[in-house]
């Protein structure tokens, strides 16, 4: 009997750790990050700017339109739960990493190697 209860015990365990092995590896769903957004950024060389961008979302998938004082075209990007990451498909490629909080983003974005911060708000 106490080698039955043995191996039982082992199995019990190792299914356990497996459970809360999953646990910890789940990620948590993407935030919504479809809509309109409106973006406060300070432009790299001469002060505040505005950009809009219209994002749609499946999944953590995000794709749609960027438009810039200089230049505008399509996005790219994924949203991974509060995190979100978008690239424009332009000249001058911007890259924009922050967080999600409801109607409202902010992080920091990429451009030749400067990282100024950014605002946004969903419309």
């Amino acid at each position: 009997m106490g080698k039955h209860f043995s191996k039982l015990l082992v199995v019990l365990l190792a299914v356990l750790l497996l459970g809360v092995r999953g646990l910890a590896g789940a990620q948590p769903p993407p935030d919504n990050a479809r809509g309109s957004w409106t973006i406060y950024s300070k432009n790299i060389d001469n002060g505040a700017i505005v950009e809009k961008q219209q994002i749609t979302q499946d999944g953590n998938r995000l794709w749609g339109h960027f438009e810039g004082p200089n230049q505008s075209g399509g996005i790219t990007g994924t949203v991974n739960g509060h995190h979100i990451e978008l690239s424009t498909k332009t000249h001058d490629v911007l890259t924009f990493r922050g967080q999600i909080n409801g109607n409202q983003m902010s992080g920091m974005y990429g451009l030749t190697g400067r990282h100024p911060e950014f605002s946004a708000v969903r419309n």
